[in-house]
């Protein structure tokens, strides 16, 4: 077997996770996950120090507190169940 190596461009990469294609990937993301919250859920996108970011918020005072019973936002993530 031959060896194989391989050396990792971390210039490129870090142009690629904050690139916007990246940042249209990730806003299409927000959007879908907010889009099966219903009504009071808002999502902002942005490029940070490393990649690009989206996060996902409560903006009515209904959906807070639905956030607080039942942890909607985690389990929208799937990261609750």
């Amino acid at each position: 077997m031959a060896d194989i190596t391989f050396e990792l461009n971390t210039a490129g990469v870090g142009e690629l996770l904050k690139s916007a294609e990246m940042l249209s990937l990730v806003d299409s993301y927000g959007a879908q996950y907010v889009s099966g919250m219903g009504e009071g859920y808002d999502y902002k996108t942005f490029i940070g120090r490393d990649r690009a970011h989206a996060y996902v918020f409560a903006t009515s005072e209904k959906a807070k507190k639905d956030n607080l019973e039942y942890n909607t936002l985690l389990k929208g993530a799937g990261m609750n169940d």
